[in-house]
């Protein structure tokens, strides 16, 4: 059973905190605990504004956010690793090979697609992105719940 799920992408401030959120309103607590982190994070900052103004307007609640960096320690206390990209799993696996097993592309049930990098490239590529996170999200869901 896949309990404590963590959400990586490189700065941990648009797509993994957006995917940690979504998959937090999806999957029931305390049954479950959802985190995130980034591979180069920018440690400390918050949700990237327009990605935080887009889940608001979405309606989503957007608790606070520290972007925080992926580390051994992180990735050994959780039982499933989903990531935006696939060079996200490959720098993972040769970072940490004992997490094999365990890392997956979020897009997975998307025909393994990969969610690109919306930062500095404007709102819509953050709508995109949020679309494609939402999707990938729920249907993780499915096949996570009992």
């Amino acid at each position: 059973m896949f309990n404590r799920i963590l959400m990586v992408c490189v700065g941990n401030i648009c797509r993994s905190p957006t995917a940690e959120i979504l998959l937090h309103e999806t999957l029931p607590r305390p049954a479950y605990q959802i985190s995130s982190a980034g591979i180069s994070a920018l440690v400390g900052k918050g949700i990237e504004p327009t990605a935080h103004a887009i889940l608001q307007t979405k309606g989503h609640a957007t608790p606070e956010h520290h972007a925080r960096q992926l580390s051994r320690d992180l990735l050994r206390s959780v039982d499933l690793v989903l990531t935006m990209e696939k060079r996200h799993v490959d720098h993972i696996l040769r970072f940490a090979p004992e997490a094999r097993g365990k890392v997956f592309l979020l897009g997975k049930w998307q025909k393994e697609r990969e969610i690109d990098d919306p930062y500095r490239k404007g709102e819509a590529a953050l709508q995109l992105a949020y679309k494609q996170i939402l999707e990938g999200t729920l249907a993780w869901a499915t096949r996570i719940k009992p």
